[in-house]
């Protein structure tokens, strides 16, 4: 805290002044009265805020004040407040207040506030960030997100846009009769996708208990259960590195229909990004870093031939995982891990991701890399899998659903396998979905869209942090 601002709230106490006062009833937002102007020349209007900056003439004074829509100018003069135009020079900037007055413009024409009474309605203790630099430390900007919202005026535009795209996504998937659902968070057996969980302990129940991966195993049990058309915005954890694109807890979308498949949900996937990119008033074709996205066509392109053409490797030709190691190394590719999906992974990273600036989905995964896909009808060593990438980046995983559970059972036993084996990012067998499953699964598509990474594109940003308010970031001392 502030010695100096301690000391004027201590004063204020003094005189029976309350400094953090239960309620101010404003009349309007400064957007309001700014843009209604004309109409309310004249009128006497409360408005309330944070003082980010003041000036000083002697009987003429200023602030701006900023509310949750905007700022708007107050002006303080010495006739009209009277003994009230030196508790006003007392003011802090960061002290937040409730000015009444009248709608007015300055000389040089800005609409403003003629206060004619302030009310203190918090003291603030610390100092605002330099109003003229910002607050320009990245880390700190992610790590104190309330200190970011008061200097940086456009970082609210973000997770604005980023409403929008939930609730757009939402009508629209409302609109087709899709049923909205909250499946467990704290899971006895994770699954859904390839990542470390976090490991928690319930007490009560005397066992481990694991932050979910993903719910997709959940919502197929919906689907079982008689629930045709299902989603869920989540909060998934997978215990990974972050980084500009990855966050250990991140928001995703999982939507599941019954009687479809991969290619139903290819042009599923396009009419719902059209219908929000028209809820964010963009155009179908826009800019991201300096490259054009169109989205008024999706490309698709084969995993497997660009791999086989680009790095000129077979990767259904592998014999194990040292041959496939040994095939990336010589071809400059360095997987993290000596497994066969980490392979395809560095050689798709290299040699194909760049390229990926327009929406494109991506199909033809070897069937290995696919524990919950059905196979490709037409070449069962790939798996009728699409992944949609916008920009480069990663945004959404799509399968024609395995409903077999003699071959699910057995895609789940060799990831428990590879589990025993050490690979942290394999799952257990799921038996209560493996059950589920034995009584019947129709036909069915799902798909994930990572709704930070989305969001991270239409607001025109180069990290996922910039779209998430309080991002997974490092301990640093003060």
């Amino acid at each position: 805290m502030d010695e100096e601002r301690l000391s004027k709230l201590e004063a204020l106490q003094k005189q029976g002044i309350n400094p953090y006062p239960y309620s101010y009833p404003y009349t309007l937002y400064s957007s309001g009265i700014i843009a209604d102007y004309e109409k309310l020349e004249g009128s006497s209007q409360k408005v309330s805020g944070r003082i980010v900056q003041k000036r000083d003439f002697g009987k003429l004074a200023f602030c701006r004040l900023q509310d949750n829509e905007g700022q708007i100018q107050i002006m303080a003069r010495a006739d009209f407040l009277g003994e009230q135009m030196e508790f006003f020079r007392s003011l802090d900037l960061g002290d937040i207040i409730g000015v009444e007055g009248e709608v007015t413009k300055t000389k040089k024409g800005e609409i403003s506030i003629n206060a004619k009474n302030i009310t203190l309605l918090s003291k603030s203790l610390r100092p605002l960030p330099d109003k003229f630099k910002g607050l320009l430390d990245t880390e700190l900007r992610y790590r104190k997100r309330h200190l970011d919202l008061i200097a940086n005026k456009n970082v609210k535009e973000f997770f604005s846009a980023r409403a929008k795209i939930i609730d757009a996504m939402r009508s629209f998937l409302n609109a087709r009769g899709y049923l909205e659902v909250d499946t467990p968070i704290l899971q006895k057996v994770y699954g859904g996708a390839a990542a470390k969980p976090f490991t928690t302990t319930h007490n009560a129940l005397g066992e481990n208990l694991y932050l979910r991966i993903s719910n997709e195993l959940y919502l197929k049990r919906l689907i079982i259960g008689g629930i045709d058309k299902v989603y869920e915005f989540s909060k998934d954890f997978r215990n990974e590195d972050i980084d500009s694109t990855h966050n250990p807890e991140f928001t995703q979308i999982e939507f599941y229909e019954a009687y479809r498949d991969y290619n139903d949900f290819m042009k599923l996937t396009q009419e719902l990004f059209l219908h929000v990119l028209k809820a964010l008033s963009i155009d179908e074709k826009f800019s991201y870093q300096g490259k054009t996205i169109d989205f008024s066509k999706f490309s698709t392109i084969s995993l497997y031939n660009e791999i086989k053409e680009k790095a000129k490797i077979d990767i259904l030709s592998w014999n194990d995982e040292h041959d496939a190691y040994s095939q990336c190394e010589g071809a400059g590719a360095k997987p993290s891990k000596r497994t066969l999906s980490k392979c395809v992974d560095a050689l798709f990273d290299k040699f194909v991701a760049p390229s990926l600036t327009a929406p494109t989905f991506v199909i033809d995964f070897p069937y290995y890399m696919c524990p919950l896909t059905k196979k490709k009808r037409t070449n069962p060593e790939l798996a009728e899998r699409f992944e949609l990438f916008i920009a480069g980046f990663e945004c959404g995983n799509c399968y024609s659903e395995m409903t077999n559970p003699i071959e699910q059972r057995k895609k789940l036993e060799e990831q428990a396998t590879a589990l025993a084996a050490g690979d942290e990012e394999a799952v257990p067998v799921d038996e209560e979905f493996l059950q589920a499953m034995e009584l019947g699964m129709p036909p069915t598509a799902g798909m994930g869209i990572g709704i930070d990474r989305v969001a991270m594109i239409l607001t025109n940003n180069v990290s996922i942090k910039e779209v998430i308010l309080f991002p997974t970031v490092r301990e640093k001392s003060e």
